[in-house]
């Protein structure tokens, strides 16, 4: 299967899902293809043939835009240097979840999510811990005797009562021991993860990008850049957030207004695109414009934030 294939298989199980979908981005030097929102899910994922081929470089910045977004980073992939992934595991690689496109067609579609999830030694489950603990202590079952049950140690059946994965045969025999589930589904689409710091990261800017970046930090505002994001950065005004982009180059103007907006119109944000100069447009495929000089001028960020909800109303 191609890449653009499996973006196309991907976007197509997220709508039948119910999921509002992003157009794919399919560029290869960007960290996401997709956005997708259902509820207060937002999942931002990347499409690979060959998982092998996400770079750390990439996974940080997914990771770091999910965590900024309030989303979950996802990859859909078919193989590895290992071999083709197998349906109803859940991979990984640097931290982020990866799925085939039947895994994630079964989760999402007919609610029968993985129950398996590889780890460095083999294939593990996630076992249900209190419940584990709880019906032990509830019947008098020591800890030797589940150990022995599960061909396991002592310490083994204490590190799964507080949460530990277990091997898939330990795992069996425990539950067919004790007669009850406690083996529970992997949810792929949920990503632990801890507040971004927004300070400014220390990367190399041109003098237009510095300068529009030293203007909206002087307002108040905190700036978090990106290198591999159809956008330059994410922009928190006021518990605002802004899609950011930055018009260097006219020419490219109208299709990264497109994406920019399509994108913020999945994740619910704000987009702008700051420019050198304003032209007689004051937004762009209803995506606000705003000039260097102009953002110079304005005296404080709720004049910032009136222009661009006001341009972003209406498509002139």
């Amino acid at each position: 299967m191609r890449r653009d294939e499996a973006i196309d298989g991907t976007r197509s199980i997220l709508d039948r899902a119910g999921f509002s979908v992003s157009r794919p981005l399919n560029l290869r030097s960007i960290s996401f293809d997709i956005v997708a929102r259902r509820d207060d899910k937002l999942l931002i994922v990347k499409v690979l043939t060959n998982v092998d081929a996400l770079s750390r470089e990439n996974a940080e910045e997914m990771k770091v835009l999910a965590e900024a977004l309030g989303a979950s980073p996802l990859m859909v992939g078919e193989r590895s240097g290992s071999g083709t992934l197998e349906d109803g595991i859940v991979y990984s690689r640097f931290s982020i979840p990866i799925i085939s496109l039947a895994t994630l067609a079964d989760h999402v579609l007919y609610d029968s999510p993985p129950l398996i999830f590889a780890a460095p030694g083999g294939l593990y489950v996630k076992l249900d811990s209190e419940l584990l603990h709880m019906v032990r202590t509830e019947r008098g079952i020591s800890l030797g005797t589940l150990a022995e049950i599960a061909g396991v140690s002592r310490r083994t059946i204490q590190m799964y009562e507080s949460g530990m994965g277990a091997m898939i045969d330990a795992a069996l025999r425990l539950e067919d021991y004790l007669d009850v589930p406690i083996v529970v589904p992997v949810d792929p689409l949920a990503y632990p993860f801890d507040p971004v710091d927004w300070k400014q990261s220390a990367v190399e800017t041109d003098p237009f990008t510095s300068a529009i970046f030293e203007t909206l930090m002087t307002m108040g505002a905190t700036i978090l850049p990106t290198v591999r994001s159809p956008f330059d950065a994410l922009t928190r005004s006021h518990e605002m957030l802004f899609l950011t982009g930055l018009g260097k180059d006219e020419s490219r103007l109208k299709s990264k207004a497109i994406v920019v907006r399509d994108i913020s119109r999945i994740t619910g944000n704000q987009a702008v695109i700051f420019v050198d100069r304003m032209r007689s447009r004051e937004n762009l495929e209803c995506t606000a414009l705003v000039g260097r000089d102009e953002l110079r001028s304005m005296s404080d960020p709720d004049a910032f934030l009136k222009v661009v909800l006001e341009r972003s109303a209406t498509d002139d």
